[in-house]
């Protein structure tokens, strides 16, 4: 037992010396590591940035209650008083938030002024038009399909006569939030390749600076682990720093932005506030700019290492 804690002890002190040598590495030539860092920190801001704007697209469209609306035409000789008693138990369904309920009058008024027609309505001397009821969603644009089963079951009641819903509208904005979704994923997958070559290269370059150093050191009997600690430390280093700027830039950009948005929020007498990066999300980053940097220097270490032969 006190051989096994001896054994972790040298490893843990070996690793926090090559986590702190790394740093001071690093420190020592700080304008141009600064720069691979910002490169780093803008590769991943972008797609970040991209993905918050998503979600507060998502957001606005969660908002817009009123644009997504089911209209129910109902059968001729139902009158208000049924119509109306219909709404109320269309609102006890949880799929549904609102029923209003327009009474043949009113829709008699209403279709008068605004078609133009009004002599010609009165000439028929009795009302041609039924009740309508305007279903308002509970669960506002879930998903389309959703919509759709609600609109199939409204269909189905024994007092509707038609149903009338813009679907096309509804898959149009979902079309083009799935391929802002998708644009984001191919975005963050090339910039992911795009931040591992850069530490890679960047570690490629460190490992022929120091190469008669690894020399001498391997002839002295050192293993390949006990040489790319270092450079792996170095590597968590690039990313680390890469997501802090990453944030930096994201919160930055959206404080920047808050204003004005807040401004034409009020213009439309909306309450929208933007989102910004969560505790989640900002772990999430900073987690993901680590694991490149390990992953990058890690394959720059493999590769670059068993090319140097002290012999």
């Amino acid at each position: 037992m006190d051989e096994i804690k001896r054994r972790f002890s040298t490893w843990a002190l070996q690793h926090a010396q090559a986590f702190v040598f790394s740093l001071g590495q690093l420190i020592r030539n700080p304008f141009g590591n600064l720069l691979t860092v910002a490169v780093i920190g803008i590769s991943l801001a972008l797609p970040t940035g991209f993905y918050i704007l998503l979600e507060n697209a998502r957001q606005v469209v969660t908002g817009w209650d009123s644009s997504v609306q089911i209209t129910l035409f109902l059968k001729y000789e139902i009158d208000d008083d049924s119509a109306q008693g219909l709404a109320h138990r269309l609102e006890q369904d949880p799929a549904i938030a609102m029923a209003g309920f327009i009474s043949k009058a009113e829709a008699l008024a209403e279709y008068q002024r605004l078609s133009g027609f009004e002599e010609a309505l009165r000439v028929l001397g009795e009302n041609p038009l039924p009740s309508v009821l305007v279903i308002r969603p509970g669960v506002t644009i879930a998903t389309p399909d959703e919509n759709e089963q609600l609109l199939a079951r409204l269909r189905q009641l024994p007092e509707v006569d038609s149903a009338q819903f813009d679907r096309q509208w509804v898959k149009r904005l979902f079309a083009l939030l799935d391929i802002i979704k998708r644009f984001v994923i191919i975005l963050s997958s090339l910039l992911a390749i795009a931040v591992l070559l850069i530490i890679g290269n960047t570690i490629r370059l460190a490992i022929y600076n120091k190469r008669q150093e690894i020399e001498i050191t391997k002839l002295f009997g050192a293993t390949d682990a006990f040489i790319q600690r270092p450079f792996l430390y170095s590597g968590f280093w690039y990313g680390a720093g890469g997501g802090l700027i990453a944030w930096l830039l994201i919160t930055i950009s959206l404080r920047l932005l808050m204003q004005p948005v807040s401004v034409l929020s009020e213009l439309y007498a909306s309450d929208f506030q933007l989102i910004s990066l969560s505790a989640k999300n900002i772990l999430s980053l900073m987690t993901c700019g680590v694991t490149l940097g390990l992953l990058g220097s890690w394959v720059s270490v493999h590769k670059h290492l068993r090319e140097i032969d002290p012999s």
